[in-house]
């Protein structure tokens, strides 16, 4: 599909979700909170990828919130308060809901940075699965800047990435983490020399990827997710679940075997499409 805020390819197994307005700095414009879940949620439900890697245009990743996002519309209509502000609130848990696309979806998510990830661009990579930046890259969370609390996931998750002191020291000041630091913390996976070099090694890992099982893959994204959020005892009694109804040692694991003794890589089945819900007839 063709769209407006970004670009979309899918080779070998990989997406490639690029952010594609260099000229604003790729800043959350209204067509990119139409157009982001739209085309995750497509390649969810075609199967059609293995991985999705992340990556954007120009100097900057991300500039955050566009503010055209909250010109106009129900937002600034002269409506009752408690009307008001409920209508607020709904916004705000839909923007929640599209940050968290790329922690909902089946396949892993690698975000690659470069220059600046300001903002939105922190709650959006803070919501995949691993990050990878360049050396000149830097992370803010600059909300405070601008009188706001941030409230689109970096509060949330960014405490399970790197350090409760860490975070709030960020959170407070709206100082810049550059990338040494984020790595030394455990926010970024590595640290490319450019944007070439960042592109080539995250390629690379999304790869090894989307040769291992996507089913197995699938599994260990949602354990991770479910033991994030829960205690120990709960999150093993849900793997033993998990694996009850998904293991399947004659298939996956199987052609695993079969593959290394005829000395080639295996080949596995994608995961299914999901299919439309279809309304019953009257």
């Amino acid at each position: 599909m063709s769209y407006k805020s970004l670009t979309v390819e899918i080779s070998d197994k990989i997406a490639h979700i690029k952010l594609n307005n260099p000229e604003k700095r790729n800043a959350m414009t209204p067509d990119f909170w139409r157009e982001l879940p739209e085309a995750v949620q497509q390649i969810d439900n075609d199967a059609s990828a293995r991985v999705i890697v992340l990556s954007s245009t120009g100097k900057h990743f991300c500039a955050g919130m566009d503010l055209a996002v909250f010109t106009g519309g129900s937002l600034n209509e002269a409506t009752e308060l408690g009307r008001k502000h409920e209508n607020i609130r709904r916004k705000v848990l839909q923007l929640q809901d599209i940050m968290s696309v790329f922690e909902n979806v089946r396949m892993p998510t690698l975000a690659a940075i470069q220059g600046g990830c300001i903002g939105g661009g922190v709650d959006m990579v803070a919501a995949c699965d691993m990050r990878y930046c360049t050396e000149e890259a830097f992370f803010s969370i600059e909300e405070t800047k601008l009188a706001m609390t941030a409230d689109m996931g970096t509060l949330q998750r960014l405490p399970h990435l790197i350090s409760h002191g860490l975070t709030r020291e960020l959170a407070y000041t709206g100082r810049r983490m550059y990338a040494e630091e984020a790595k030394q913390a455990g926010l970024v996976n590595q640290v490319f020399k450019d944007q070439e070099a960042l592109l080539g090694g995250v390629m690379e890992i999304a790869a090894q990827i989307a040769a291992r099982s996507p089913l197995a893959v699938s599994g260990c994204k949602e354990m991770l997710n479910y033991a994030r959020d829960h205690s120990v005892p709960d999150s093993l009694k849900y793997m033993a679940t998990w694996q009850s109804g998904m293991f399947q040692p004659m298939t996956d694991m199987a052609e695993t075997f079969t593959a290394k003794m005829e000395g080639r890589e295996p080949q596995f089945d994608d995961l299914n499409v999901i299919e439309p819900v279809i309304p019953a007839e009257v």
